[in-house]
């Protein structure tokens, strides 16, 4: 708890927030506006209320940092395809079961109406699975960024090793850097800075981020607790009043510069890159994780082969524009209104990283 408290005192919260509006002040005559890409950062951002004591020229916008969110409406027909096959245990984290697919349809529902579909914490937990039932396919919904994703491609190799043939997993993984170059790009958007996400960070280092200096915006990779969110900002403010561009480690006590090389190394032995949807942002080429040939034994996707489908948006859901950073919740005709944390119509309003599910609870 003293730990905690550490990054939550509140002279080291006035005194960030009296540099904050000093560095601001120096950039009076412009909007700054900056984008965290953590979902994480995004609850405890609101949590604490952090925008709300920020300076009238500075705007901080939510981006695609919920890996549930940005599920793509075809990766989760497709989820709930592989959830319906005869003698398939589908398993997938909680954030998932009641994300909507098409025509409203979720892998809740689905289980509902008797779908053997199970929640898990881990992959670790379908090796248990699969090893205590060998007659029954398991398949695993393997989402999240670099940080979950070595965890699925460690379970894969371990499920090769033992001979667990009736194991295999269903990659929606996505990789960090192209969506970064997406946003970037993106025309609608003007960031000047970027608060990096922590635990991503812990595995990619500091490379992940380099674009975004050399496109002339700031970069610095932040912790969770308020002083890390607030001294995050500041550094950013700094690097753009000064005009000097760099990836900077705020969360220095869990972030090193070069990551971690084992469990790139280990993701890299499983997984190669490959073209992926992503809710709001379309396809973006070489966002995606994909099973390098040899692995294609504990491929859902290579196992079960999955049919075309036509896709179903939601009608009237601004998840896509908000994940892009281009609307905010409360401009969302369904938020508070058709569309709550009890009966979600879109995945920001599911996940508990979503910026919605933030915004109804916090704001």
């Amino acid at each position: 708890m003293r730990f905690i408290d550490e990054y939550r005192d509140p002279s080291l919260i006035r005194g960030l927030l009296a540099r904050i509006g000093e560095t601001a002040d120096s950039l009076a005559d412009r909007v700054v506006t900056l984008m965290e890409v953590c979902g994480t950062h995004t609850q405890a951002i609101a949590r604490h209320g952090l925008k709300a004591l920020f300076p009238r020229n500075l705007r901080l916008i939510s981006g695609p940092g919920c890996p549930v969110c940005v599920t793509s409406t075809g990766d989760v027909d497709a989820a709930l395809h592989l959830a319906g096959l005869k003698n398939v245990t589908f398993a997938t984290f909680g954030d998932m079961l009641r994300v909507p697919g098409s025509g409203g349809r979720s892998l809740q529902t689905l289980r509902a109406s008797g779908a053997d579909v199970r929640v898990v914490s881990s992959a670790a937990d379908c090796l248990a699975m699969a090893e205590a039932d060998p007659a029954r396919n398991i398949v695993f919904m393997g989402i999240g960024f670099e940080t979950t994703s070595p965890t699925v491609a460690s379970a894969i190799l371990a499920a090769r090793k033992r001979g667990l043939s009736n194991l295999s997993a269903f990659s929606v993984h996505k990789v960090v850097p192209p969506v970064l170059q997406a946003l970037l790009d993106d025309p609608a958007l003007h960031i000047d800075g970027f608060l990096c996400p922590g635990h991503v960070s812990t595995i990619t280092g500091t490379a992940a981020y380099e674009r975004i200096p050399v496109s002339g915006r700031a970069a610095v990779i932040t912790g969770f607790e308020p002083a890390d969110i607030l001294e995050g900002v500041l550094m950013l403010l700094r690097q753009i009043a000064e005009g000097t561009f760099s990836v900077e480690i705020q969360y220095a006590r869990g972030v090193k510069e070069e990551g971690n090389a084992r469990a790139r190394e280990i993701l890299e032995r499983v997984f190669c890159p490959s073209d992926a949807e992503w809710r709001g942002l379309g396809t973006i080429p070489g966002s995606g994780l994909q099973f390098r040939e040899e692995f294609g034994a504990w491929d859902a996707r290579t196992r079960y082969p999955i049919p075309e489908m036509a896709v179903e948006e939601i009608k009237g859901c601004s998840c896509g524009e908000i994940l892009r950073g281009v609307r905010t919740p409360e401009e969302c005709p369904l938020f508070r209104r058709t569309c709550t944390p009890s009966k979600p119509v879109g995945p920001c309003m599911v996940s508990s990283e979503g910026t919605c599910a933030a915004h109804f609870k916090y704001s």
